[in-house]
C-alpha cells in the first residue's frame, strides 16, 4: 500500500493511478489524518452476477432414473 498526502497525489496523480492500475492500493492524507483510500476496480463480473446455462445431459431424468432403481429393489 502506497501512502500519499493529497498534494503529492494531486501533484503525482499519474504515478500513483498506474500504481492502483497495476493492483495497488494508495491511502491519501490531509494533514496527517487518512482520509481515503483508492483502491482498483474488480474487472471480473462476480460469479453470481454471471449469465448461467442451464445444464442438460443427455440419458432419462433423474425423476426416471429414481423410478427405475426403485422398481429394481422392489
Amino acid at each position: 500500500m502506497l501512502n500519499a498526502t493529497f498534494t503529492e497525489l494531486r501533484n503525482n496523480a499519474k504515478n500513483y493511478f498506474d500504481a492502483i492500475e497495476g493492483g495497488g492500493t494508495v491511502r491519501v492524507f490531509r494533514h496527517g489524518k487518512p482520509i481515503a483510500e483508492i483502491v482498483p476496480i474488480r474487472s471480473e463480473t462476480l460469479s453470481w452476477k454471471r449469465a448461467a446455462h442451464p445444464l442438460t445431459m443427455k440419458g432419462l431424468s433423474l425423476s426416471q432414473e429414481i423410478l427405475n432403481d426403485r422398481n429394481q429393489s422392489a
